[in-house]
């Protein structure tokens, strides 16, 4: 199994918005793959530790969400076939800004 945890930095200015349709978004996604969990930033300041500390120019990520999958060869064949369902396309068309991720990062774990 590998976890591919997600993050993102979307646009502050409309982040009450994405949150509102992430509440219609966030059921069609667990629908559909194996979400772990799918969290918003919650307003508390992050604590930014260790020998080099530092603070990214977008500041941290506002939103992440993790998938579980069996390999990436299966994450790689099956995430295409998912966002381009009619389900996903339909929740897709009522993004309040589709442009507004000023950056996603996505990394691939195993558990330990």
């Amino acid at each position: 199994m590998i976890y591919e945890i997600r993050d993102y930095h979307y646009r502050t200015d409309l982040f009450d918005a994405y949150k509102a349709w992430a509440e219609d978004a966030v059921p069609v996604l667990k629908s559909k793959l194996d979400v772990v969990g799918f969290w918003i930033d919650s307003g508390i300041e992050s604590e930014v530790l260790g020998t080099d500390p530092m603070n990214p120019p977008l500041g941290q990520a506002n939103i992440t969400w993790i998938i579980r999958w069996e390999s990436k060869a299966q994450r790689d064949e099956r995430l295409p076939e998912v966002i381009a369902s009619e389900e996903w396309q339909a929740v897709w068309t009522k993004h309040p800004d589709p442009d507004g991720y000023r950056q996603m990062l996505g990394r691939f774990m195993e558990e330990m």
